[in-house]
């Protein structure tokens, strides 16, 4: 009996002592926060590494190149896009700039924000912003007003002396926007989204042929869209506010003719009789 109290107690230490061991060894969360961020930039627009809006996108590269990200942006948002290059120790004055375009790889412009600053030597960090115009669901074919679609940031320096040619830099990337709403909304929708296409596949047709004309190509779209797909175009705030103007205005032609319409026919028999 005593033995088995003894073994009984042995094992409960061990087992006590091997807890704690155990829970230490278990994965850590990570402390970094995202670590789905995209840590790399394209050098074009075709490889342009993809970004959601509200995600810090990071980089390495060195002075001359090119760094191109992109992110989607739908009909009634404000697209900001921030920047932030951090230079190395040793560098002469530098001027970065950030550039925005367009599905159709239309440069557009800012509304305001630091586009371009000059880095004075020395200079740890340069910070750029741009905000642009508000996206809208349809334009004119002459107009260069933002469309919903897929948007590319362009990074770059420019006029760099030769001694700074090739130097290390690192970048911070972040697109946010802001909704509009009714305010923007407009009377028409684009048929598709101004999203690049990335592969062309082959869909056969009901007739089953294998030749040339029994087969179509079709364009595959970027994935990358809004959290909550592209919007249809058709529904806003400015149906509400519609409708509630509507309404004040019946309400406002009641209470004129209470106002005025006195106090019913007059009597029919005539003064003094």
């Amino acid at each position: 009996m005593r033995i088995t109290c003894v073994l009984g107690a042995a094992l409960l230490t061990l087992g006590l002592a091997a807890g704690p061991a155990a829970a230490d060894s278990s994965p850590s969360a990570d402390p970094s926060g995202d670590s789905g961020a995209p840590s790399q930039a394209g050098t074009s627009f075709r490889s342009a590494t993809e970004i959601e809006q509200g995600q810090q996108a990071t980089a390495s590269g060195s002075t001359g190149d090119y760094l191109y990200w992109s992110f989607a942006a739908d009909a009634g948002q404000r697209p900001t896009v921030k920047a932030t290059v951090k230079l190395p120790e040793a560098h002469a004055s530098q001027t970065w700039q950030i550039d925005v375009y367009d599905g159709l790889r239309r440069r557009q412009s800012c509304q305001y924000g630091a586009q371009t600053r000059t880095a004075a030597q020395g200079t740890a960090s340069v910070e750029l912003a741009c905000v642009l115009r508000t996206v809208r669901a349809w334009s004119e074919p002459w107009a260069n007003d933002p469309l919903p679609g897929t948007y590319y940031i362009r990074l770059t320096a420019a006029g760099l002396p030769a001694s700074d040619l090739g130097l290390p830099v690192s970048a911070e990337v972040r697109a946010d926007s802001k909704d509009i709403g009714g305010a923007a909304a407009v009377d028409g929708s684009l048929a598709q989204p101004l999203t690049p296409g990335i592969a062309v596949k082959s869909e056969q047709d009901g007739s089953g042929s294998q030749d040339d004309q029994g087969s179509r190509k079709s364009a595959v779209l970027s994935s990358i869209e809004p959290d909550g797909g592209w919007s249809s175009n058709w529904w806003s705030d400015r149906w509400v506010w519609t409708g509630l103007g509507g309404v004040l205005a019946a309400l406002a032609g009641i209470g004129g003719y209470a106002l005025t319409r006195g106090s019913g026919r007059p009597s029919r028999i005539p003064p003094g009789v």
